[in-house]
């Protein structure tokens, strides 16, 4: 399989699709594009696990980054099947309304600890103290884009219509490739732009949760009211 893989990036190398001009994220960067690094793997993790780790680890292999030491495992032919499999189906389970709900739901104890490796494996190679640091950083913007994942979806779901969880589930798709495409190009914007973002999260979990509250109140009260009369 090595055999075949070489073989494949080879290939790849030869009609430009793969780079060896790639800069060496550990080298080269410094400590405010290593925590940019962190952040998106961890933020990104919350919407889109297996897209995160699929893109990073093919990044690699195409040469486009090369990954620090704590990354480099997600290049490995096994991963990139393994996490390429599981964005085909996550793709399309978060567009199928009740499901994509149930997706989150089951994934929120994979995506917060995944975010926060990621982002140990990015920042901390070398140091404990850093890799905690980004373990806690990771782990955070995780939880958080997490819950407003999980609350908007749940909120959308209200609607019997299904295009707009299609919709929502587009945006996040392009979210999260935009999202690892600015943190490596440009990391003081991106993470102005997460400050931002984040905040506006917050607001918005705590506003979806505050509906989805009064929705179930209501519903419960029309069940206790149908049950008295039968």
């Amino acid at each position: 399989m090595d055999v075949l893989w070489s073989s494949l990036v080879q290939w790849l190398h030869s009609v430009g699709w793969a780079s060896g001009g790639a800069v060496h994220v550990s080298d080269k960067l410094d400590l405010p594009s290593l925590l940019a690094l962190a952040a998106v793997l961890g933020w990104a993790s919350g919407f889109r696990l297996y897209a995160v780790v699929f893109i990073t680890g093919l990044a690699g292999v195409m040469g486009w980054l090369v990954l620090p030491p704590g990354l480099q495992l997600l290049q490995h032919p096994a991963m990139l099947v393994a996490s390429g499999c599981m964005l085909f189906v996550e793709f399309f389970a978060d567009k199928i309304p009740g499901l994509d709900s149930l997706w989150d739901i089951v994934h929120s104890v994979v995506r917060i600890p995944a975010g926060a490796a990621l982002a140990a494996g990015a920042l901390g190679a070398d140091s404990g103290t850093m890799t905690l640091v980004a373990a806690l950083l990771g782990g955070s913007l995780a939880a958080t884009s997490q819950a407003a994942k999980t609350t908007t979806r749940a909120a959308i779901n209200t609607s019997p219509e299904p295009f707009s969880n299609v919709v929502a589930s587009l945006f996040e798709d392009g979210l999260v490739v935009a999202a690892l495409w600015l943190a490596t190009t440009n990391p003081l914007v991106f993470g102005l732009v997460l400050c931002v973002v984040v905040v506006l999260m917050w607001i918005v979990t705590w506003l979806l949760f505050q509906f989805l509250k009064a929705v179930f109140n209501r519903v419960s009260r029309f069940s206790s009211g149908f049950q008295k009369a039968a």
